[in-house]
């Protein structure tokens, strides 16, 4: 029998993973590039924070829309048209004379890019049934932006610095292509025709009128702003110690694959028992020390750089814990994907406002030594976030 019409569970969730990575080089892909656009089109550095957030612009205006789209169409059918959103976006992007053309181009990124992931979880947990396995299995999901980032963090460096940053755009898009073709190959056609689904209005009424999706997105939201700030503008901050593009690329990348092992870590400690609330508060709190380490004290560069790689490394607990939660705390298996788009739409306004925000203070405050205490504020609300998903656990 093909694998087509029965994958294996596992097959079928490392195939899905494997298209949120390539979803995720379209976010990693911006920060190398950031000195060669400064150069190029003459962005300013707050407009290159609104470049790395613009795309989620979709994700923050339209999140919830689409998870119910999702779960009426089916998750297979929107992550297609989402990937060849992407394609075009990028390929798009790479034609752009202006500022303005890219950060129109970045939209159209941030629109297939939602498409794209949003209703991975769901399409995962069609083909995964074991409660342990399923938890794993969304802890690796919880890895694809940070693997995603490192690999564009580690290739884009070197290939902007030699080709150009529109080489990159332009591969990017051919990879999105290739990630679509996969997709359709690999994985069966959703089972539900279109419309069988209930009415919207009820799924979207239960998912709001539910507090679980509330705390899930909120603690998505506190997290997302600040690791997105911190890995997004890592390079120009080291760009801007002296640092040579490719060590740079390369400190940068490490930065953000480290958080694989807490997405992953994750979902192995919480498939053996662990209580979400010991995960995510050792999360948030490692997050501000190791904030204050890379940006509060004035240490050795060794001694930042370890705050940065704790920063990123242990708070990736928290998307690894947090895309199970959602599945656990959805109203209802009709809907899982309205519950991930709601946490993806809150989610996706920290990725809006992180950037942009801490890119001002730095500017307002003549350097980066200030960032600390927006990643600081934004932690102390998810302890208290972390507090109340507990208590909302059955």
């Amino acid at each position: 029998m093909s694998v087509r019409a029965h994958p294996t569970p596992q097959r079928a969730a490392a195939l899905v993973v494997a298209v949120g990575v390539t979803c995720a080089l379209h976010i990693g892909k911006l920060p190398p590039a950031v000195p060669a656009l400064q150069a190029g089109l003459g962005i300013s550095l707050v407009q290159a924070g609104f470049l790395l957030s613009l795309v989620q612009l979709a994700g923050m205006c339209l999140g919830v829309f689409v998870g119910l789209s999702a779960d009426r169409f089916g998750p297979r059918r929107v992550m297609l048209v989402g990937l060849l959103g992407l394609a075009m976006g990028s390929a798009w992007g790479a034609l752009a004379a202006s500022p303005g053309m890219l950060l129109a181009s970045r939209a159209l990124e941030g629109l297939g890019f939602l498409l794209a992931v949003l209703p991975a979880p769901a399409l995962i947990r069609r083909h995964v049934e074991s409660p342990r396995l399923l938890s794993r299995a969304l802890g690796w999901w919880g890895a694809y932006m940070p693997l995603g980032t490192a690999l564009a963090l580690l290739v884009g460096a070197p290939v902007i610095e030699s080709m150009g940053w529109r080489v990159v755009w332009l591969g990017l898009s051919a990879v999105s292509l290739l990630a679509a073709l996969g997709l359709q190959a690999s994985v069966p056609p959703d089972p539900r025709a279109p419309g069988q689904a209930a009415p919207w209005r009820p799924r979207l009424r239960r998912t709001l009128s539910a507090p679980g999706p509330w705390l899930v997105a909120l603690g998505f939201l506190l997290y997302s702003g600040q690791w997105l700030a911190v890995v997004g503008f890592l390079p120009t901050i080291l760009a801007q110690g002296g640092m040579g593009g490719l060590v740079a690329g390369l400190l940068s990348a490490l930065a953000a694959a480290v958080n694989m092992a807490g997405n992953i870590g994750a979902g192995r400690w919480i498939a053996h028992g662990a209580r979400p609330l010991v995960v995510l508060r050792l999360a948030y709190l490692s997050m501000a020390g190791g904030a204050m380490l890379a940006f509060a004290l004035d240490g050795p560069f060794w001694l930042q750089y370890l705050g940065v790689l704790a920063f990123s490394a242990v708070g990736g607990l928290i998307p690894g814990t947090l895309f199970g939660l959602a599945v656990r705390l959805a109203p209802g298996e009709d809907t899982v994907s309205t519950t991930v788009g709601w946490m993806q739409q809150l989610s996706a306004l920290g990725q809006f406002a992180g950037p942009p925000l801490v890119a001002w203070l730095a500017t307002q405050a003549g350097g980066w030594h200030l960032s600390w205490l927006a990643t600081g504020s934004a932690c102390l609300l998810g302890l208290w976030v972390a507090q109340r998903i507990d208590r909302a656990l059955p």
